[in-house]
């Protein structure tokens, strides 16, 4: 498997858990305080819908745009019957949406795979003046948990130089702002961080799992299944696997008057 393509895990992201639907919520309104009602938006690396239909349940509708077949395909069946959201091929930097077209970009838990400058540069065309970006990641709050801290550690035993691309985590937002406020596109970034819990059965914790793309990249096959059996394990005595989570979403303003 290679680092950063998810053809083989689309089926297996129905198990991942939703961001916090308070914190877009609270996003929604401060943009709508600044901007004005939210006519549409753009899900840029919706992968198979899972902010897209967090931004579905707010009243929002727009564009979902993902570079993967499969993930789209599984996007595109979880819509299916409802004309809220039209799906397209493109990527961060080339969207292929129109110019001026929507109210507020969102990527989820997909940034840090972006060119950032070019993506930033496109997101200024797509968006209408005054529009917002946010991007947005859902990271496990291990820190919060024996259990999740316990599995963790075990698993960079197991990969000694792993090296958590994907992850939302504190380390790897460090650069964010200085990122996010590097072009001439946006300004006045805003934080955001709500933490929230999921209560999973032990197929859909393990289903989540094997959706990981950076862990199983980096260890390769018959190390990522033996991982996944360690992790069986830790929570074999389980009925439930309560699993925090914590939402961080970073919200930058266009410059475009």
């Amino acid at each position: 498997m290679e680092l950063g393509d998810f053809t083989k895990l689309a089926k297996d992201y129905i198990n991942r858990v939703g961001y916090s639907k308070p914190a877009l919520q609270v996003l929604k309104d401060h943009i709508e305080a600044q901007n004005g009602p939210i006519q549409a938006v753009a899900d840029v690396g919706a992968g198979t819908g899972k902010l897209t239909e967090d931004l579905a349940d707010l009243g929002l509708r727009g564009f979902a745009v993902e570079p993967n077949d499969a993930m789209r395909a599984e996007g595109i069946k979880l819509f299916a019957g409802r004309d809220v959201f039209a799906w397209s091929q493109g990527t961060a930097e080339i969207t292929g949406l129109p110019d001026n077209c929507v109210d507020w970009v969102l990527m989820g838990s997909s940034f840090h795979w972006a060119d950032a400058p070019v993506a930033l540069k496109e997101f200024h065309r797509i968006l209408r003046p005054g529009g917002f970006f946010t991007a947005i990641w859902n990271p496990r709050n291990i820190e919060s948990s024996p259990l999740h801290m316990g599995i963790e550690t075990k698993i960079r035993e197991m990969v000694p130089n792993l090296k958590r691309v994907s992850s939302g985590s504190r380390a790897n937002m460090q650069d964010m702002e200085k990122k996010l406020l590097s072009t001439p596109y946006f300004k006045d970034i805003f934080l955001l961080e709500a933490p929230h819990e999921a209560v999973m059965s032990k197929e859909r914790y393990m289903g989540a799992w094997r959706s990981v793309n950076d862990i199983h990249a980096q260890a390769g096959d018959a190390l990522f299944e033996e991982i996944l059996n360690m992790i069986e394990g830790e929570i074999s005595h389980l009925d439930q696997v309560v699993v925090p989570y914590l939402s961080r979403a970073f919200t930058v303003h266009s410059t475009k008057e």
